[in-house]
């Protein structure tokens, strides 16, 4: 296959249709180092992403390549000399053939099949690295799984340990996994691999994708972790895992590299995914898959496929295992660690206080006198944008529970658990929980949050390192409808979070029965409760904070002292 000029002279690019086991032709590209734009002798280390947003793509008349996304630095890896490859999975971009579900074994074997086929080019040194964020952090890990024997470094970013936790968290499905699916319609803006001159290629691979299994209905047909799906015929929690296949995950000989930032839903999932794997983690600031300015990223990624795929010995190795940005009001620090976040914190009890006929209530150290209140829960509340990678807060349609002022700052840091104690007026509700920050002008950030259906709220042990935190089976057989009227004790843990809360600060927990980001709320909100009754005191709901010293609020002492 002839080498086609990119117009960076240190890269040599082609493009080719691969055929797979089954004869389905995925659309591949391979950018080498280049002098001139003629590729240089040798053998060379490969780095391989496998995205469904298309490889290549047209955009307004604009050529715009996986190869230049600022996530992962891939055209600078070309110019210190690795290959980079680059492919569409099926059904996506200019590949032929339909997907299949979502993140599926077929997929991982197409992504093996072609991890071992550059492996074997002349110009490949047989060492291989994954790389991705988002879907194509999932690609990384599933492709990993599939254990090709070439792989020897993954770079996984912002995707699940446990797809059903992330998907159905709580059991209540939510988030940007169930938008509307995508057109077929832009996959014919990909570019053709470089023998369809004329496009056609690309037209028939384009005609199957309508094939494609809707994202939607699919997680939205399994709300147990046994379900069957009717779209795959198989338990497809089971088949997607990816802690079902962490024998493979941590076969001898891979390295592994994490990225998430705080505010984004995947990153408690990705600190589970460290508990598991033998793996580097980095968590920074921001929202999905967004790059840091407090570090460089893909600094980090060529430095860790240096060592594992080059042998370079630059020090990585002997770096602590974890690293993560600790924010500190307008600024903070990079913390350097050779524990998760949180682990070994002893979390601080803080107590629901409440009573009749208040629409707000307290968040104390020391536990108030028993106390109810009705929450009419509200329903009415707009969809939360395209891609709601975090809540906004929901004040408005939440009970919200306050501290006093903090009289000193606060760090915060690793998962927040919530024992809600409450009573709903139907079988079936859900409750989400916040965890927000108030500056004195009442302005509240969300810094963490979490989700449970009050019908799967049984507790049992996690099939995997769970970091000491609540696990919910999610077994048809572990369904509980709740019983109106009836108290039931709902503890689940929030998202987690390094963070400093400033002195005159306060702490607020908001409990909601619906989510913006609930896409099905009007579909589902008829068979769902009217009112939670929540409850508080000693013996009812509280939270518990990994504070890392103990906190302590301005008192009334203090107030009159000033």
């Amino acid at each position: 296959m002839a080498q086609r000029t990119d117009p960076d002279p240190l890269v040599s690019r082609q493009s080719f249709y691969l055929p797979m086991r089954d004869g389905v032709r995925l659309a591949v590209n391979v950018y080498r180092p280049a002098a001139g734009g003629k590729p240089v002798a040798g053998k060379a280390p490969v780095v391989f992403a496998f995205t469904p947003y298309r490889a290549r793509y047209y955009d307004k008349g604009q050529l715009v390549e996986l190869l230049d996304s600022p996530q992962f630095g891939l055209r600078k890896l070309v110019h210190s000399g690795y290959v980079v490859a680059t492919a569409d999975i099926r059904g996506k971009g200019a590949s032929f053939g339909a997907r299949r579900g979502f993140l599926d074994r077929t997929e991982a074997q197409d992504g093996a099949e072609i991890v071992q086929w550059l492996a074997r080019q002349s110009y490949a040194s047989g060492k291989v690295g994954l790389i991705g964020c988002s879907y194509l952090g999932g690609t990384a890990m599933l492709v990993a799984g599939a254990r090709p024997p070439a792989v020897r470094a993954v770079f996984s970013a912002a995707t699940d340990w446990d797809k059903y936790e992330f998907v159905r968290r709580g059991g209540i499905t939510g988030q940007f996994n169930t938008r509307p699916e995508d057109p077929i319609a832009p996959d014919l803006a990909s570019v053709p691999v470089d023998a369809d001159q004329g496009g056609m290629l690309l037209k028939q691979a384009v005609a199957q994708h309508v094939g494609n299994t809707p994202m939607a209905p699919l997680w939205y047909g399994i709300p147990y972790r046994d379900s069957v799906s009717p779209l795959t015929g198989t338990r497809f929690w089971d088949e997607v895992g990816p802690y079902t296949h962490k024998k493979a995950l941590t076969a001898p000989g891979v390295a592994w590299y994490l990225w998430g930032n705080w505010n984004d839903e995947p990153t408690e999932q990705v600190i589970r995914s460290a508990a598991n794997l033998p793996a580097k983690l980095i968590v920074g600031p921001g929202s999905h898959c967004e790059v840091p300015t407090q570090f460089d990223i893909n600094a980090v990624q060529k430095t860790f496929f240096d060592r594992y795929l080059k042998g370079i010995r630059n020090g990585i190795k002997a770096e602590p295992r974890y690293s993560w940005w600790r924010q500190d009001g307008e600024g903070g620090r990079l913390i350097r660690s050779n524990t998760l976040p949180g682990v070994g914190i002893t979390r601080t009890s803080l107590f629901l206080g409440m009573a009749a006929g208040r629409s707000d209530g307290t968040l104390s150290a020391a536990p108030p006198g028993p106390g109810r209140f009705d929450y009419r829960i509200k329903y009415d509340i707009p969809t939360d944008g395209y891609f709601p990678f975090w809540p906004a807060s929901p004040d408005g349609h939440a009970a919200l529970f306050t501290t006093p002022p903090l009289a000193a700052p606060a760090t915060i840091e690793g998962y927040t658990i919530v024992s809600i104690r409450a009573a709903a007026d139907a079988p079936a509700a859900n409750i989400f929980a916040y965890l927000e920050d108030v500056d004195p002008g009442g302005t509240a950030v969300v810094l963490a949050q979490g989700r449970l259906a009050g019908s799967h709220r049984a507790l049992g042990k996690a099939p995997y390192a769970n970091l000491g935190l609540p696990y919910h089976p999610a077994m048809k057989r572990d369904d509980r409808p709740l019983v109106p009227g009836a108290p039931v004790d709902l503890i689940f843990e929030l998202s987690p979070r390094s963070y400093v809360v400033q002195p005159g600060h306060r702490l607020r927990i908001a409990l909601a029965g619906a989510d913006s980001r609930q896409r099905n709320l009007a579909a589902i909100r008829d068979g769902l409760a009217r009112r939670w009754t929540l409850y508080g005191g000693a013996g009812g709901s509280r939270v518990d904070i990994p504070f890392t010293s103990p906190v302590r609020f301005v008192t009334s002492i203090d107030r009159a002292g000033r």
